[in-house]
């Protein structure tokens, strides 16, 4: 397959999410009712999906085992526009996560990540790396430890080609169970760091956001963990769910976009739509309030329903 066009390297999870909707606290010892559907997931899948469907030539670099639900999942993709660049691990199953779905549309998530734990730099096509492209990489690729040196040489790549890069740190549990330190001495030098507003306080060793912190405070919070983090990496994103999302890039020049309103019903992959309708504003030189606005609009649609696919 010709990657002549590729203007997106996407590097990291695919997953099947099994995504429970439950209409009230999950009764422990006993059974809670739920809407269970079966959906496509992984950050990088996603984001990789939104590119796509956005109408940006995009490949997703990851691992899939060699059974049902990896083939379904590639199948899918396809069907969106997604190049798949899939290695076949042959015992490794394809990961799964078990997403639980509150009525708040808050998630909680069990993932069982199967084959992207052995993504390796093998996996990695290297006529994928080409000056003029972009790798996006899901944080996931640098905190679980099999696959560090897959994330690691991708973006050790990028940079001798000459391609932009960003991060999406993913997750802050993982993160805190890594380490700020160790993390950032990862992603040193990247173009474009995304990072939830707890991602970016911990990475900036501030204190936790807290659920009753108002609107000023949270972005006050925002622009401070941007403001340390710049130091580090040329661009940061903080993104505020409900709030909407700031950047900071290397010039100390700052915007800030609210999110647009919409009833939520499932915040699973907000963040990498997100990144997926700001990152192609990003790169077109758009007014940086608009690029908030574009990946706000993206997001939106994902929490306005269930699944983190287009």
């Amino acid at each position: 397959m010709s990657t002549d066009r590729v203007r997106y390297v996407v590097v990291g999870q695919w997953m099947t999410d099994v995504v429970a909707e439950l209409p009230g606290p999950l009764r422990e010892g006993t059974d809670t009712n739920a809407s269970v559907q079966v959906l496509g997931g992984g950050a990088a899948a996603n984001t990789a999906a939104w590119l796509a469907h956005g109408g940006e030539d995009t490949t997703l670099v990851a691992r899939i085992g060699d059974d049902l639900l990896g083939r379904a999942g590639r199948a899918e993709l396809e069907a969106i526009g997604v190049r798949c660049n899939l290695a076949v691990d042959p015992r490794r199953p394809s990961g799964t996560c078990i997403v639980l779905v509150m009525p708040d549309g808050e998630r909680t998530m069990i993932p069982d990540p199967g084959a992207n734990e052995a993504l390796a730099p093998g996996d990695l096509s290297d006529d994928l790396f080409a000056h003029g492209r972009h790798l996006h990489l899901s944080g996931y690729t640098l905190l679980v430890d099999g696959s560090r040196m897959a994330g690691l040489s991708a973006l050790d790549r990028s940079r001798l080609r000459g391609m932009t890069t960003s991060v999406d740190v993913a997750s802050v549990g993982p993160l805190a169970d890594t380490g700020s330190d160790r993390f950032l001495s990862w992603v040193t030098g990247i173009d474009v760091l995304f990072a939830n507003e707890s991602e970016a306080a911990l990475l900036a060793n501030l204190p936790a956001p807290r659920p009753e912190d108002d609107d000023a405070t949270a972005l006050a919070g925002a622009a401070l963990a941007a403001r340390t983090l710049c130091s580090t990496v040329g661009t940061v994103v903080v993104k505020l769910g409900p709030r909407g999302a700031y950047v900071q890039d290397s010039s100390g020049a700052t915007a800030f976009s609210p999110a647009e309103g919409v009833d939520v019903v499932d915040t699973t992959g907000a963040g990498d739509a997100f990144a997926a309708g700001w990152l192609p504003a990003w790169r077109d030189g758009v007014d940086p309030v608009v690029a908030l606005e574009r990946g706000n609009r993206v997001a939106a649609q994902v929490v306005a329903r269930v699944g983190s696919r287009p």
